[in-house]
């Protein structure tokens, strides 16, 4: 099974891109960040077309998430636990029951972003990322096959962005970003990409300004995040940067891993 994560920069304007990487990519679950649009809104007749499921949980203009899949989910729920009155539409979790009855978590996760530093939109980075790690521990307790995978805004080492110095000072790299980062892995989660090489230089975004894309000067900030029952079954994992060339391209591309859940 193959399962992808991409932050999509607004669903509407890449649907010739993101129809095109379904077909060529083939992938069976996909989690989308920044649809950039309400549920109503989605294109899910192109989708659907191509065999897919679609569940969203989305917001006029910006935000909005969503999990494309080849098999329907028997669960869905929308919106991260641990704050009623937090409207972004940032979360969605979708629970397939794989033929053995195995139960697979999948996570479409858009972190907030945190900038500017110096306003409430860093602490409010922060208190979502603790939510983050609440939740992960409650669905780890399960012993389930978890993926939590999605744009997390968060450079986790300096290798993960082409100039260390370029990023001190910002929310995706600050030590307290790193650190709530840190803490969500210690509850026992594997980093997909991560655990497969550790070549640098290796990124996942890369900034419409300044030539960053022909010079690779990125960022490495989608992640996938496996349960250990979950990453006992990864066979493999890939950033798909090919796409990132290609006309009215997002800013980031996907990324991808492959599980064998028959084992």
């Amino acid at each position: 099974m193959k399962i992808a994560t991409w932050n999509i920069n607004g669903v509407k304007a890449r649907i010739d891109n993101l129809t095109q990487w379904l077909k060529d990519s083939d992938p069976d679950i996909v989690c989308l960040q920044e649809i950039k649009t309400i549920d109503e809104g989605f294109p899910r007749l192109e989708i659907e077309a191509l065999g897919y499921h679609v569940e969203t949980h989305g917001q006029k203009g910006f935000n909005g998430v969503a999990i494309l899949s080849k098999s329907s989910p028997s669960e869905v729920n929308r919106g991260l636990p641990g704050d009623a009155l937090d409207e972004q539409a940032r979360f969605l979790e979708a629970v397939f029951t794989l033929p053995d009855t195995r139960i697979l978590r999948v996570c479409c996760i858009y972190l907030p972003n945190g900038n500017p530093v110096e306003t409430e939109k860093y602490p409010y980075k922060l208190a979502w990322m603790e939510r983050l790690r609440s939740f992960a521990a409650e669905r780890l307790a399960y012993e389930e096959m978890l993926v939590l995978a999605g744009d997390y805004n968060v450079i986790p080492e300096p290798h993960d962005c082409f100039d260390p110095k370029v990023w001190e000072n910002d929310a995706l790299f600050l030590p307290q970003t790193r650190e709530a980062f840190r803490r969500l892995e210690n509850l026992g989660l594997t980093d997909a990409v991560r655990a497969t090489t550790d070549a640098t230089r290796l990124y996942s975004f890369w900034d419409y300004q300044a030539g960053a894309w022909p010079k690779n000067n990125g960022i490495r900030i989608d992640h996938l995040l496996l349960s250990p029952e979950a990453a006992d079954r990864m066979t493999s994992a890939a950033i798909e940067k090919h796409v990132r060339a290609w006309e009215k391209p997002s800013d980031h591309v996907p990324v991808i891993a492959y599980f064998d859940f028959a084992a």
